[in-house]
């Protein structure tokens, strides 16, 4: 069995969209928004928050990458295209708005399921990666405190440096904070003494 999600689509004709919201049911899916357009999909995609976007591409008002574009910038949302057009031109978008699964029609049940599942796995792999680069990230800018907290330590107070990393432990379990808290308040206090 497959996992339930909330799906929003959006298909400019009427009778595709009826016929997608459909078949997505009967897998299991909960359809969570509707829409004939770009601009109303991001609209609807706003309100309700899905967990997966199915767009066509080409749609009036605002094409469905553009509308994966500005889905994306405000929450990071897995969207698969649906689309009759299957040139270079449109996958190349695709791939730089970070599609996870371009299908093209007529839709075929089977191959809709499989990149659905696809789509949501390798959202997850990237949202683990965007975790791990964030904390990697902050690892770094706290190792760049330490170090300047240390040598203020240093400077100031004519510590070696391992007598300067044991004063910011020291201080660290004193006042019940992290480390690179500690360390940037000691940097910050230093800023201000030498402004």
């Amino acid at each position: 069995m497959t996992e339930s999600l909330r799906i929003a689509i959006a298909e400019d004709e009427p009778e595709l969209l009826a016929d997608l919201g459909e078949t997505l049911a009967e897998f299991g899916h909960t359809i969570v928004a509707t829409a004939a357009n770009g601009r109303e999909l991001v609209e609807r995609c706003c309100e309700t928050t899905p967990d997966l976007v199915i767009t066509d591409i080409k749609m009036p008002d605002m094409d469905g990458l553009e509308a994966a574009r500005k889905i994306r910038s405000i929450r990071p949302t897995p969207v698969v295209i649906v689309s009759a057009f299957h040139d270079d031109q449109f996958v190349k978008r695709a791939l730089a708005e970070h599609v996870l699964a371009y299908l093209v029609k007529p839709l075929n049940p089977h191959s809709l399921k499989a990149s659905i599942a696809l789509a949501m796995q390798r959202f997850r792999e990237f949202q683990v990666l965007r975790e791990q680069a964030a904390d990697l990230h902050q690892a770094l800018e706290d190792r760049k405190f330490i170090e300047r907290a240390k040598g203020i330590l240093m400077q100031r107070a004519q510590l070696t440096e391992p007598d300067a990393f044991k004063r910011l432990q020291l201080l660290s379990s004193q006042k019940n904070k992290k480390m690179a808290d500690v360390a940037r308040m000691l940097v910050e206090a230093d800023s201000a003494f030498q402004e």
